[in-house]
């Protein structure tokens, strides 16, 4: 007899969500093991983050980047679930979802097995102006949003467009460069990092780059400098003991990420920072029916390294959680998650990146065409690969006929 049906309910449909659930889908699920799989997130798309950058500039379109879960799905065993996720019941295995719309319907799911996969947020601090004036950069949403004060500042009489980016990792660089790019001359860009110097956890060949692409588009950066204070036009920053006050159109919050309160309450172990706690086979500690990967993971693999919080790691981490997902509900052995580093890629501008990695260290025009080819490779589905390569292949030709 078979047995009944397994729940697998995976919460947050970024790189660990959504490739965990179609890595599910296309495993050899036995008749004898039959399960329901349930993807859960509130919004509509799916988001391929690292380029979201390029919508700054207009080389790509939101459908290439953003695509809806409901077509990525299509043929798939997969349920779609567009809800926000009010709690977790961990004694009574459910979740309570809420409509992000309404706030209003609300249901509960209730699982056997369940992945938390739902990414982190930009912390807010409690510096004034801060929640009010700055942009994180994070989602679609926010790139409209930046988009709509671009083009009215763009279609205004003002000279200089004056833009603050916050915070010199690699989201701060990449959309420096963009931003330097798509405003040319009339752009007035400043990078404001509190370190002693930008991407701290970077390769010294991708620091040199960066400050080479920042420098040639007259990228202004603010070493050892905090913010004190933002307004609608304003920018309040203290070098060592200087405090000034700059005029300034668009401050971006691109600083840290942080856990969602909702995985915070949770009564699970944590770290210092309130991430999960999890085995080498992703599994919470003491709670084998919970996976955690991506941000919300503290996580260490088999060979005791610290996993990275990136899209790469979240990409490999899903082959795994699903793989044990699978192995747990047919009774087979667990594998322990061995990370791979891969390399870093980065977007300097249009038409430049660098990447470093496996041996290979290139910038310009050539990293950028790797770039693109890699992640064009790492896009969901099949389906989706075809139509985004598609229309990179037949847009220069639109261009030229069009001119």
């Amino acid at each position: 007899m078979p047995e009944s049906v397994q729940r697998i309910c995976i919460l947050g449909g970024g790189f660990g969500g959504l490739y965990t659930a179609l890595r599910l889908n296309a495993l050899p699920w036995s008749p004898e093991h039959p399960v329901e799989i349930t993807l859960v997130d509130q919004r509509d798309r799916f988001l391929f983050a690292p380029l979201l950058y390029e919508l700054v500039t207009g080389e790509l379109q939101t459908w290439e980047i953003a695509p809806p879960y409901l077509e990525l799905l299509e043929n798939t065993k997969i349920r779609f679930v567009q809800q926000g996720v009010e709690a977790i019941n961990l004694g009574d295995r459910q979740v309570t979802l809420s409509d992000p719309a309404t706030l209003s319907s609300q249901r509960t799911l209730t699982y056997d097995h369940l992945v938390l996969a739902m990414g982190g947020e930009t912390p807010t601090p409690n510096i004034p102006g801060v929640a009010e004036h700055a942009i994180p950069f994070r989602t679609v949403e926010d790139a409209t949003r930046l988009q709509q004060r671009l083009q009215a500042l763009e279609a205004s009489q003002a000279e200089k467009v004056r833009v603050a980016v916050v915070g010199g990792g690699y989201s701060g660089v990449e959309l420096a460069c963009k931003l330097a790019d798509r405003l040319g001359d009339r752009g007035r860009i400043r990078l404001v990092e509190r370190s002693e110097e930008i991407l701290l956890s970077s390769t010294e060949f991708n620091r040199e780059a960066a400050q080479k692409a920042l420098s040639e588009r007259n990228v202004w950066i603010d070493l050892n400098t905090t913010v004190e204070a933002i307004t609608a036009d304003t920018l309040t920053l203290k070098y060592r003991e200087q405090v000034d006050e700059i005029p300034v159109e668009i401050v971006l919050w691109t600083v840290g990420t942080q856990v969602l309160p909702l995985i915070a309450a949770l009564d699970l172990p944590k770290n210092e920072r309130q991430q999960l706690q999890v085995s080498p086979t992703l599994q919470v500690i003491d709670h084998p029916e919970l996976f955690a990967l991506g941000d919300l993971a503290d996580c260490k693999d088999a060979e005791g390294q610290r996993v990275p919080t990136t899209a790469q790691s979240a990409l490999q981490q899903a082959d795994y959680t699903a793989w044990n997902l699978w192995a747990a509900v047919s009774g087979r052995p667990l594998l322990p998650f061995r990370y791979q580093h891969l390399g870093e890629m980065m977007a300097l501008g249009v038409d430049n990146a660098t990447l470093t990695g496996l041996g290979i260290q290139l910038d310009g025009v050539f990293a950028h065409v790797a770039r693109r080819l890699t992640y064009l490779y790492r896009m969901p589905t099949l389906n989706h690969q075809i139509r985004v390569g598609l229309n990179w292949i037949e847009k220069p030709l639109r261009d030229w006929l069009s001119t």
